[in-house]
């Protein structure tokens, strides 16, 4: 018998694609707009679609999981996936990068919600939380890791092979889904695909507010990710590989973060940790933005701190939702995944219209608040659930 953490990585790789094949190819996106003689709105276009397919793709595949199982939902995905980045691959056009980018999005969107809800099928308790470390580890390690692996390929080989670097990865993923993944959805008639659970869910204090809290911590996680190149070039002279470098604190810390949330969680509860880490998380903004342009330890360290608290919240909040949620799992984070890829989504595009308006202190001024204001969000609605 497969092991189920064997099941549990197996499905988080399929999840880690979707926002790896996000950003894979950011580095290339200079060839690829002279290669198709296209303009750059229509080249950024085939990165803002894909996010939002997916978003949206998520309020599809959380009934459909619930209803038709996990294995069903998963492997097909993934074919299409595999199917449209070869699409990619030999695209000669930019209407073709993008219909075929659409399809990517459409087929690997499955990963997030069939991940979650197999982790939730299979696992209790503190596994559970660990489960959900692995799994949150890999989304957020994603968009980091996609420019690092693309600028290799497209440097040592051709920009194009980036695409086919997809499709073998995502047939590998397939087939090891194939050989692990056992059906897990629970044992009885197929339930109709309901639509109107989102609303029911979108109504319980407990479910709004773990998406509020993905959507403004991806959205803040974003801006990081976009904004932290124009700060080491604004104050520091650093050679494009070191500014690469200044990832490296961020995704350590997500790893640790994510590492550490089970063992956290034996000493606070998961409603608690929620509620402290989003405050922390205000104060560390605020700290990132008063110090980040004037010593690169502390940008290091507010960097990192950041990272940290992202990872030791994000398993809390799919292990809450798992364990609120039990006969609607998948349509729940379904919901959730909805806006935590709106968050990611809107997060550069938002972002580029406060950074114009008040430059980086507006930009990160506004996500200390929103960090704020949730955390009172999440003080006022998960605690007394915890209490009762």
């Amino acid at each position: 018998m497969v092991h189920k953490k064997a099941i549990a990585y197996s499905v988080s790789f399929a999840a880690f694609l979707g926002p790896f094949t996000q950003t894979v190819y950011v580095p290339i996106l200079p060839e690829l707009q002279d290669t198709l003689a296209t303009s750059q709105l229509l080249i950024n276009t085939s990165i803002s679609v894909f996010t939002f397919i997916i978003a949206f793709m998520q309020i599809l595949y959380g009934p459909l999981t619930d209803s038709l199982g996990r294995k069903k939902v998963l492997l097909p995905g993934i074919a299409l996936y595999v199917a449209a980045s070869i699409g990619c691959f030999y695209a000669d056009h930019i209407t073709s990068l993008l219909f075929f980018r659409v399809f990517q999005a459409v087929g690997i969107a499955t990963g997030s919600v069939v991940a979650v809800t197999v982790i939730g099928d299979l696992f209790q308790g503190e596994e559970r939380l660990r489960a959900m470390g692995t799994f949150q580890m890999m989304v957020a390690l994603g968009p980091v890791i996609g420019p690092v692996a693309g600028g290799f390929i497209a440097g040592q080989l051709d920009y194009h092979y980036v695409f086919l670097a997809l499709a073998i990865a995502g047939a590998l993923i397939g087939l090891l889904n194939l050989a692990l993944l056992r059906e897990t959805k629970p044992a009885g008639p197929a339930r109709k695909i309901d639509l109107a659970e989102y609303a029911r869910i979108a109504r319980d204090r407990q479910g709004l507010t773990i998406g509020i809290l993905g959507f403004v911590q991806f959205y803040i996680y974003y801006n990081f990710l976009v904004y932290l190149p124009v700060i080491l070039d604004q104050g520091y002279t650093l050679s494009v590989a070191q500014k690469g470098l200044m990832f490296l604190p961020l995704s350590v810390a997500l790893v640790l973060g994510s590492f550490l949330s089970s063992r956290v969680q034996k000493r606070l509860s998961t409603e608690s940790l929620l509620v402290i880490t989003a405050l922390l998380c205000a104060i560390d903004v605020v700290a990132f933005l008063v110090t980040a342009a004037h010593a690169l330890t502390l940008l290091i360290a507010t960097t990192f701190l950041f990272g940290l608290l992202l990872g030791l919240s994000l398993p809390a909040q799919t292990a809450l939702l798992t364990r609120v949620f039990v006969t609607h799992r998948a349509t729940a984070v379904g919901l959730y995944n909805f806006f935590r890829f709106m968050g990611m989504a809107s997060g550069p595009f938002l972002g580029a219209l406060f950074f114009s308006l008040g430059g980086l202190t507006l930009l990160f001024s506004i996500a200390a608040l929103l960090f704020l204001l949730i955390a009172l969000l999440a003080w006022r609605n998960l605690m007394p659930a915890q209490r009762a």
